[in-house]
């Protein structure tokens, strides 16, 4: 009879790794989609960022509040599921707390201890995050982009964090044996009154009952990332080791304009030879689908935590514009999903549906609408750029359809001419001094 739980505890968890797995492999393939681009440099400054700004939180913390709460549950919810590893050799093999095996009694009663106490901390740290969210009401998780499935995935995540730790504490509560061992059970020797009263059999029941939902809840939570905003526990490393690392108001040159410009610049230049055919089409300038960014930027996609300080920040939000970066990020991000999702429909293969991230999802007015200040990628806490997405669509406008707003059109067009943004001829730009 004990092999069946261990069969049955073996079959779910190849089930929860396994689904997990496929949908990382699908996520892959989706970053996949960008195209190419070179991050191999500095790789000591970008192995610094992930360690100072992943690991430890240092763009977080600049809201003292947030930040702090946030470290708990972060470093809690970690280091309190290192106990999953015990939970996994105990129903793979049938043992039960086999790290009293393994470890001195002392030294496994101060680790559960520890946890029991972060347990606690991540408990209170998340309920003040849902009051934050639901009582409180702080505006920047109350905009127009907020609603439907993006206001319920971030509550639903404070529930499942909830429910976690309440089940880590119940199980060690009803564990008779641990709780003999007045060692560990810093917090759960509060609770096992609760139960005191009930038949030994029926505390073994919830005992069991709570682990196996333990480690159930678990393997849904992993699952439930891909789905969430919550992916960032994941991809926050990845996504701070390839980020910006140039100067943020640099901005990069089109290869293609590039060459363009070197060949106008040569003297021995014949202007009028054909160029090479290659038989590839023209690239294309700027980008109007999700194809045409880079996979660091769609990578930037799915790291987005909705977090929504990009958009607090933003002064062009902050004045009533439509843009906000961080809608601009969320919207790139269930485009690509749709784009992943019609691969998947049609074995492999993209099959062109009319839409674009230009248009149907980003409209024009939220691009112009950006005053390209670099507020919104200075206040991420993961590293990730908005505004390079927002460029990029802006050139494909400029570049493909010469769409750009006419005091735009205008200034080029007085460039063009007069060499300067305004429409005075060269002759006569120093005439003010006359006046």
């Amino acid at each position: 009879m004990n092999y069946i739980s261990n069969v049955l505890f073996a079959i779910l968890l190849i089930i929860g790794i396994g689904y997990f797995t496929r949908n990382v492999k699908k996520l892959i393939r989706n970053i996949k989609l960008g195209q190419d681009v070179d991050v191999s440099d500095n790789k000591s400054q970008r192995w610094k960022n992930m360690v100072m700004i992943a690991l430890g939180q240092s763009k977080m913390v600049r809201r003292p509040i947030a930040g702090f709460l946030h470290v708990i549950v972060y470093v809690g919810f970690i280091i309190i599921n290192i106990e999953v590893l015990e939970i996994i050799i105990d129903g793979i093999f049938g043992t039960h707390r086999i790290g009293l095996k393994v470890l001195p009694e002392s030294v496994y009663g101060f680790l559960i201890g520890a946890f029991e106490v972060l347990a606690v901390l991540v408990f209170i740290s998340v309920t003040i995050f849902w009051v934050r969210r639901n009582i409180i009401k702080l505006a920047r998780f109350w905009k127009s982009e907020m609603s439907s499935w993006p206001k319920n995935d971030g509550n639903f995540i404070l529930y499942f964090e909830m429910v976690l730790m309440t089940l880590f504490l119940v199980m060690n509560a009803t564990d008779l044996n641990f709780q003999a061992m007045n060692s560990g059970n810093i917090i759960s020797q509060f609770i096992a009154p609760w139960f005191s009263s009930l038949p030994e059999g029926t505390i073994h029941f919830i005992e069991r009952a709570a682990w196996w939902l333990h480690i159930v809840g678990i393997l849904i939570f992993l699952n439930y990332l891909y789905f969430s905003k919550h992916l960032h526990i994941l991809l926050a490393f990845p996504n701070t080791y390839y980020g910006k690392l140039t100067p943020k108001g640099q901005l990069n040159n089109l290869e293609a304009v590039t060459k363009e410009v070197k060949l106008m610049m040569d003297p021995d230049a014949d202007p009028y030879a054909v160029p090479e055919d290659d038989g590839e089409a023209p690239a294309k300038f700027g980008a109007s689908d999700v194809q045409d960014l880079s996979w660091v930027q769609l990578l930037n996609a799915y790291t987005c935590t909705e977090c929504g300080r990009c958009t607090s920040e933003c002064p062009a939000n902050q004045t009533g514009k439509k843009l906000s970066p961080r809608k601009i990020m969320m919207d790139t991000r269930d485009r690509l999903e749709e784009v992943g999702k019609n691969i998947d429909t049609n074995k492999g293969k993209f099959k062109p549906d009319e839409k674009q991230l230009l248009d149907n999802y980003i409209t024009r007015e939220e691009l112009w609408a950006c005053t390209s200040c670099n507020a919104c990628t200075e206040a991420c806490p993961v590293s990730i750029d908005p505004l390079s997405i927002i460029l990029d669509m802006r050139r494909y406008l400029v570049m493909e359809q010469s769409a750009a707003p006419v005091e735009l059109n205008n200034m080029m067009t007085n460039i063009e001419n007069n060499g300067a943004p305004w429409p005075y001829n060269q002759m006569d730009r120093l005439n003010w001094k006359n006046e």
